[in-house]
């Protein structure tokens, strides 16, 4: 009880912060979540650590989370991660005597779907930004098919999940959530073989990605068709138009990049936040990939921001009065609201971000 409550106070918390960080969250689809009993969310993963963040705060279930075992290393933020329902999942690359952890991960997740209780995992195994659904590791469907072996009376319901960025990595965020069709899995896997049922499910996981976020075949005419789409100035978060456009061959002309007028309000906030935005500056250069550029920006902005502008807000309060330091947090927050939920997202606005 006391880790629910705990998870649900972090939940909030992050999703408030979300709303902030956001031009505008889309969500599709959210009536195909059931209400109760094992599900599976199959999500795809162009986004590092937020894109759990999105799911998790755009449905009502409360999920497990299974993450690459790296972010497990720190025993103290190992305890933080496992508060949340994190599980870590090992790989090849983490080394061939790690994997044998696995099996305890896994009959954890069988535990998990045998109380009617839900499980988020990304079967591309890793992320990246790139606008294609990428091969499904078969990872996913042992889980699923070892729970219904264990369990005879159980049913899992697989639900992919299509996330799609407007630009990855950059603020503020503009994203479609997106809630496929659940899948029953009992029946495909009692009525084929083993190898087979695998090859079923991954291929309706993988079709409905397909169509649950903006998909452009990874072939020789992808880099051709991207700049297409980015030159026309697409909302990338209006998938289903978005894929039309590709499957057709009918992509808009190219427009002019619209200015961003609010940069001098952006320039306000920074100063309002300049030992947050330096700190932030700093450790961006240690950042390798790109995909973890959210992530790390959002989770310092979601502590650091709010610290100093709470320590500020209490120093004017001490020294000129509570209305006065109550107005300072007010105008603040409406600043950074303002900018977010009224900034252009094109790709020019952004790169003065980054």
């Amino acid at each position: 009880m006391i880790q629910k409550i705990w998870f649900s106070l972090v939940c909030g918390y992050i999703k408030f912060g979300l709303f902030f960080y956001s031009k505008k969250i889309r969500v599709k689809g959210i009536k195909n979540i059931p209400k109760k009993g094992a599900v599976l969310f199959a999500v795809n993963h162009p986004n590092g650590l937020v894109d759990p963040l999105y799911v998790t705060t755009t449905n009502r279930r409360q999920n497990h989370f299974l993450v690459r075992a790296a972010s497990f290393k720190h025993p103290f933020v190992k305890k933080i991660l496992e508060s949340l329902y994190l599980m870590p999942i090992y790989r090849i690359r983490d080394g061939i005597q790690q994997l044998a952890n696995n099996q305890e991960i896994f009959e954890k997740c069988f535990n998990i779907f045998k109380k009617g209780e839900t499980l988020m995992i990304f079967p591309e195994g890793s992320h990246d930004k790139k606008r294609t659904v990428r091969l499904l590791s078969k990872g996913f469907t042992r889980i699923v098919f070892g729970a219904l072996e264990k369990y005879r009376n159980l049913e899992i319901m697989v639900i992919p999940v299509g996330i799609t960025y407007q630009h990855p990595s950059h603020f503020p965020a503009k994203v479609c959530v997106n809630y496929g069709q659940p899948i029953a899995t009992r029946n495909i896997f009692e009525e084929n073989t083993s190898a087979k049922a695998i090859n079923i499910l991954k291929e309706a996981v993988t079709k409905q990605l397909k169509e649950l976020t903006v998909h452009i075949p990874n072939d020789e005419n992808y880099e051709t068709i991207l700049q297409q789409l980015n030159d026309a100035q697409v909302d990338f978060t209006h998938v289903d138009k978005v894929n039309k456009m590709i499957k057709n061959a009918r992509i808009p002309r190219k427009k002019i990049e619209k200015n961003n007028y609010l940069k001098p309000l952006l320039y306000l906030i920074l100063l309002n936040n300049i030992i947050p935005y330096l700190i932030w500056k700093k450790a961006a250069k240690r950042i390798d990939e790109i995909e973890f550029i959210d992530t790390f920006r959002f989770s310092l902005n979601l502590g650091l921001v709010a610290f100093f502008l709470g320590l500020k807000t209490w120093l004017i309060a001490t020294f000129y009065g509570l209305l006065v330091g109550s107005l300072y947090l007010t105008i603040s927050a409406l600043m950074i609201l303002i900018y977010a939920k009224c900034a252009p997202t094109n790709a020019k606005t952004h790169r003065e971000l980054m």
